[in-house]
């Protein structure tokens, strides 16, 4: 049993820069009226709320969690939205969280501090006729028992969270779920729980599968931000989860790992879904539950920056609250009409365009498309080419890598899923790790990126020059470890391939193999004479995704050989969208 397998250490009390003004454990329900501001940096109430600090509410197995909630002054019953993570939920006016704000180029004015990190704040909510409750969960802070992390246990705690919500006197029985990163992964697991009176949630993007979104992406052990999660989020007086424990002595799937994947066909609320091209972390999780999940009712909305001041704009906030305004107040406000999909496509030139309309993703309109690696002349070609050529490099030279050429001579829009179909051989080892880059080209050759967030400085360039990727972009990125390169027949796709993760399967001397790798969905324009970049390396092309995170470094000794041509035709699949059936369908909200 996977309860079996989990590994447990001593947790800890939150740390000076975690706490906040309203961190203490202080019981009791007070009022804080309209223009009451917690500091002076951030944005005072627009009504009077009422305050409900650590209310205790007791789960299933007996365990007592507290939560804050916030609803507005009055006898009307109102729908609550929760936000459910492990950042403590009197973190908003902490150091940590200040400095989150500043790095990405945040005013803190645009919340009341009042709100957990990346959720809803109750200064809006509250003023629209929402309540908002912020739990410190199972294990966290003072709440009982032992934390874990992305796991079905959360769903089952959540549920019992929302049912007792639901019959409060002051709920009208309706419950949504709202927020990024972990309150949006929270939300995957509990919806599959099916509490009766969760009517709606909102994931704004975050990983739907732990080993293969967080722990072992490709296969590889690249744990450096589990670590970051595992050891600077989960503070409390009992144990924590030692995801890192977990990964070293469980490498491959089993039912530890299955248990941290949500039942996605039993997510049957409606959804609004919001994810991005550009997160390294959670773009790839974000797909695959919008792709899975059984809802009828699923919107997706896939923007151009990085996920937190895209949560807290303006537009992007009255734009949601129509969606909880359809679905947990019963307002026939025809959100319905909203299209299921607004895509964006970036042109890394300041030219984006967002909110495009579409009845899926990838839109009907895409045709995927395959071009073939020349090894001799280092291009990429629609056609085959007719001899077979290789090319290579010794993982500890430099190049430790080799990239293939394409020039557009007319618009070319890419909307979808790129995967690379390659013929690779290992010499001197084997085994190889494998990374591959979509980069985009001016017509000069010199590679475009852009910033996903306000902050531009001096030191943003800093960190993103080598990582920080949520921060940066550059490309849509992929990894395959070679020995795991068996697919689950089941869940891959033509267009997304999608492994087992079940066995290993190493590399014999001169065996060449066959190896799909996924990349990261992709919104991208190439204007005439532009070009497109593909870059296959034993190296990690796009660094860590934060600062500070242990970087990891792919397990490669001798030479990688890519074999092209003739009976081993390697390709790069593109989705390449028919411009002349999409062109009058196509819009633009203006640059990034």
């Amino acid at each position: 049993m996977s309860e079996d397998q989990k590994i447990f250490v001593p947790s800890h009390p939150l740390p000076a820069a975690r706490t906040g003004l309203l961190t203490d454990f202080d019981p009791g329900t007070r009022t804080l009226e309209a223009g009451f501001q917690i500091a002076p940096q951030f944005r005072p109430l627009p009504v009077d709320v009422v305050f409900e600090k650590d209310v205790a509410v007791e789960l299933r197995d007996g365990v007592t969690i507290h939560v804050d909630v916030f609803r507005p002054v009055g006898v009307e019953k109102v729908p609550v939205i929760v936000a459910w993570s492990p950042y403590g939920k009197g973190q908003g006016t902490s150091a940590s969280v200040i400095g989150v704000f500043g790095l990405v180029g945040l005013d803190n004015s645009v919340v009341s501090g009042l709100e957990k990190f990346e959720a809803p704040d109750p200064a809006y909510w509250c003023a629209q006729g929402y309540a908002v409750c912020n739990p410190d969960i199972r294990g966290v802070v003072d709440s009982e028992g032992d934390s874990v992390l992305w796991d079905r246990q959360e769903g089952r705690d959540c549920y019992d969270l929302i049912e007792w919500l639901a019959e409060q006197s002051w709920c009208s029985g309706k419950v949504g779920m709202s927020g990024t990163s972990y309150l949006a992964v929270s939300q995957w697991f509990t919806a599959a729980e099916q509490p009766p009176h969760l009517a709606a949630i909102n994931p704004w993007e975050g990983v739907s599968d732990v080993y293969r979104d967080l722990v072992m992406r490709g296969g590889m052990p690249d744990t450096g931000f589990a670590q970051q999660l595992q050891d600077g989020s989960f503070f409390g007086k009992n144990k924590k989860e030692d995801i890192l424990a977990e990964a070293a002595r469980y490498p491959l799937m089993n039912e530890l790992w299955e248990n941290k994947i949500p039942a996605f066909d039993r997510i049957t609320v409606p959804a609004y879904i919001v994810a991005s091209y550009s997160n390294t972390l959670h773009t790839a999780g974000t797909f695959r539950a919008w792709r899975r999940i059984a809802s009828e009712e699923k919107w997706l909305r896939i923007h151009n920056g990085q996920e937190w001041p895209d949560y807290y704009d303006e537009a992007n906030v009255e734009d949601l609250r129509r969606f909880f305004d359809r679905y947990l107040k019963d307002e026939n406000n025809s959100w319905e009409t909203t299209p299921r999909v607004r895509y964006s496509v970036l042109d890394l030139e300041g030219g984006d365009q967002v909110g495009v309309p579409a009845d899926a993703f990838p839109p009907k309109d895409v045709v995927s498309t395959k071009f073939y690696l020349d090894a001799r002349s280092r291009t990429l070609t629609t056609d085959v080419p007719a001899g077979e050529s290789k090319a290579g490099y010794d993982v500890a030279a430099n190049p430790n890598a080799v990239s293939f050429l394409t020039r557009f001579d007319q618009e070319t829009v890419m909307v979808g899923y790129p995967k690379a179909h390659l013929w690779v051989e290992a010499e001197g080892a084997d085994d190889m790790d494998l990374f591959v880059l979509v980069q985009k080209l001016d017509a000069y050759g010199t590679p475009l990126q852009a910033f996903t967030v306000p902050n531009q400085s001096a030191m943003a360039h800093d960190f993103t020059d080598h990582g920080a990727t949520i921060l940066r972009y550059k490309g849509s990125d992929g990894r395959l470890r070679a020995s795991a390169r068996h697919l689950d027949e089941t869940l891959t796709t033509d267009d997304v391939p999608a492994h087992s993760f079940d066995r290993v399967q190493k590399l014999s001397p001169g065996e060449i193999v066959e190896i799909e790798i996924d990349l990261f969905p992709i919104g991208l324009a190439f204007h005439p004479g532009e070009q497109l970049r593909f870059i296959i390396s034993s190296r990690n092309l796009l660094g860590t995704l934060m600062p500070a995170i242990r970087e990891y470094v792919g397990a490669n000794t001798g030479k990688h050989v890519i074999h092209t041509g003739g009976q081993h035709a390697s390709y790069l699949q593109l989705p390449i969208q028919d411009l002349e059936r999409s062109g009058s369908a196509r819009r633009t909200d203006g640059p990034r």
